[in-house]
């Protein structure tokens, strides 16, 4: 039986601990390590190997409510996850963060409501081959941070004038509805592919400053198709979606680069929408450049999910399916017609 204490210096306990202990019910329910709450100072009591980790997770979510002003119940779950899966939190709190050199490097955008920053370690080594290589290739499932991590990455070298443009595309494949039957002209029809993008820029630059970014097109989204003919200098360039980008898609954009510019070439190879005799690019590429100094490949698992905590259950289970799925040839039945 170990114990520790925890003292909730400058931070509302109430915050901490969520609205009506929603936040204290989540750490109960996924521990039998007991967490007594008196005052300023939580008490953990139980198996030693439980207790130091609710230390760390306890600690990193003080250091998450100091940095973010709120706290929510998926905060909660990510981190347990992070700490269950990688040993650590995203970072080191308290007098630690501000001491690590490796963590600083971690740390990628700051903006009015959030610090974004790499939180497992696949996001880590994500980030250390990006500001190492001019062209990374980032591989893995849904909700590991792939394009969210790139965009803060070049909306920082924007920021910190080491290019004068981002550009962002991917391919406008259809995935189960055709764009001749969506509604608009050819901008509204495309731009639903490309929302996304337009999503992560919102939570990194306030509105006015981007729609003027968007208008001087310093940052430029668009879909894959128009980068061709095109020579991009001193440029941060990011493809999304890269397991929908034929073979000579993928030769096309990556011989668009030029001086000065740094490519980042996202997808996840389980969800290619091309028609089945179609080779994805991002599949065929791994072997083309495998030993081309100054590309890297990274590979994302379940492990660096950062969405909702089902997500992983997701993964897992289409990964259980796929498993129990297959045929003696080793392939996976189509669905049933209509489904």
């Amino acid at each position: 039986m170990t114990e520790k204490k925890i003292r909730m210096e400058g931070v509302d306990p109430v915050q901490l601990l969520g609205l009506n202990d929603a936040n204290l019910q989540v750490l109960e329910r996924r521990f039998d390590a007991g967490v007594i709450v008196r005052g300023d100072t939580i008490m953990l009591r139980g198996d030693q190997q439980e207790v130091d980790q609710l230390e760390k997770i306890l600690r990193e979510l003080i250091y998450i409510l100091n940095r973010n002003g709120n706290l929510t119940t998926n905060d909660v779950e990510t981190v347990i996850d992070l700490v269950a899966a990688n040993g650590e939190p995203a970072l080191p709190s308290g007098a630690a963060q501000s001491a690590g050199a490796d963590d600083a490097e971690m740390l990628i955008l700051y903006t009015k409501s959030q610090i974004i920053r790499a939180k497992t370690p696949g996001q880590r080594e994500y980030i250390r081959r990006i500001r190492k290589n001019d062209i990374v290739f980032a591989v893995g499932p849904a909700g590991t941070g792939k394009t969210y991590l790139a965009v803060a990455m070049a909306v920082a070298a924007l920021k910190n004038n080491e290019i004068t443009k981002i550009v962002l595309t991917r391919p406008a494949v259809e995935a189960g509805e055709s764009l001749g039957f969506l509604p608009g002209d050819l901008k509204e029809k495309i731009d639903p592919y490309l929302r996304p993008l337009y999503d992560a820029l919102d939570d990194m630059i306030p509105a006015e400053k981007l729609r003027t970014y968007l208008e001087r097109r310093v940052i430029e989204i668009a879909p894959l198709a128009y980068m061709r003919g095109r020579t991009l200098n001193n440029a941060y360039v990011i493809l999304d979606e890269a397991q929908n980008a034929s073979a000579m898609q993928m030769k096309m954009f990556l011989t668009r680069l030029g001086p000065n510019s740094r490519a980042i070439i996202t997808g996840d190879v389980t969800q290619i929408d091309l028609p089945s005799k179609q080779l994805s690019g991002l599949v065929q590429i791994q072997d083309v450049l495998k030993q081309v100094e100054g590309i890297a490949f990274v590979y994302f698992d379940r492990n660096d999910v950062v969405r909702h905590r089902l997500v992983k259950d997701i993964i897992d289970a289409y990964d259980k399916y796929q498993e129990t799925a297959k045929g003696d040839d080793g392939s996976v039945p189509e669905p049933p017609a209509g489904v």
